[in-house]
């Protein structure tokens, strides 16, 4: 009787196959003081497959940035389960969830975050220094990685001496240093004139040809549109998936 009790709980705990992003019942409540309490996402069940490429949408409190966030293991939730390639990620401490986030995922952010005084070799390397790789194959893979998004020519330039698509360009080439399971982007033109965001996506749909799962967080239709599979936000609550192509 206790085998088959431990092992119904093993195929609880267990994410459905093929799964990259599983979440089950994902809960994030903030605590406003005086018995107030805000839910920012109400119970969302959500599956994103390797290699889909996916756009979150929603309106201001939808609940979007409080997902990218619980994806991305920069929080954890309130209630609920979340598996990040098959592992689960909702019950680590922040020490584990550190290397996480260092190792299966990478971001690309609207502001860039890349250290100023650093140049954009140094700034794609990072990910590697703090998952103790030796020096020799961190340049190797940096330079490699940046020739790949075309910005090989630029590693000895800082960031004030870069465009803004060139700073996204070495964003996404730190993004994709540690190959990681997704690469998660929160509104990465937001800060590009039309022309250079259209070829940051078009760098996007490369890195998914190659066979990469990206997520993508925006409020503009024109950028989820290069998605292939859009999933609207509503208070909390998944209101909307659509796939497009």
């Amino acid at each position: 009787m206790a085998t088959e009790v431990v092992h119904i709980a093993e195929e609880q705990a267990a994410p459905p196959d093929g799964c990259v992003i599983c979440t089950e019942n994902l809960w994030k409540t903030y605590d406003m003081g005086s018995e107030q309490q805000v839910h920012a996402l109400r119970g969302v069940d959500l599956r994103i497959a390797h290699n889909e490429y996916v756009a979150i949408m929603g309106p201001s409190g939808s609940g979007k940035s409080t997902l990218m966030n619980l994806i991305g293991c920069l929080d954890t939730p309130s209630e609920g389960r979340y598996w990040l390639n098959r592992q689960l990620v909702s019950e680590l401490d922040d020490d584990e969830l550190a290397r996480i986030r260092n190792k299966e995922i990478g971001f690309v952010f609207q502001t860039f975050n890349l250290l100023a005084r650093a140049t954009s070799l140094h700034n794609v390397e990072l990910p590697l220094i703090y998952a103790g790789v030796a020096s020799d194959d961190r340049l190797k893979r940096a330079h490699e990685v940046l020739e790949s998004v075309g910005m090989e020519s630029r590693a000895q330039h800082k960031p004030n001496e870069l465009s803004g698509g060139q700073r996204q360009r070495v964003a996404i080439a730190r993004a994709l240093i540690n190959h990681p399971s997704i690469i998660l982007a929160d509104e990465p033109t937001g800060n590009l004139d039309s022309q250079t965001s259209r070829e940051i996506m078009a760098l996007f749909d490369g890195l998914h040809k190659q066979g990469n799962t990206i997520v993508l967080v925006t409020h503009e239709h024109d950028i989820a549109a290069y998605a292939h599979r859009v999933i609207m936000l509503k208070d909390g609550l998944i209101s909307g998936d659509e796939k497009r192509k």
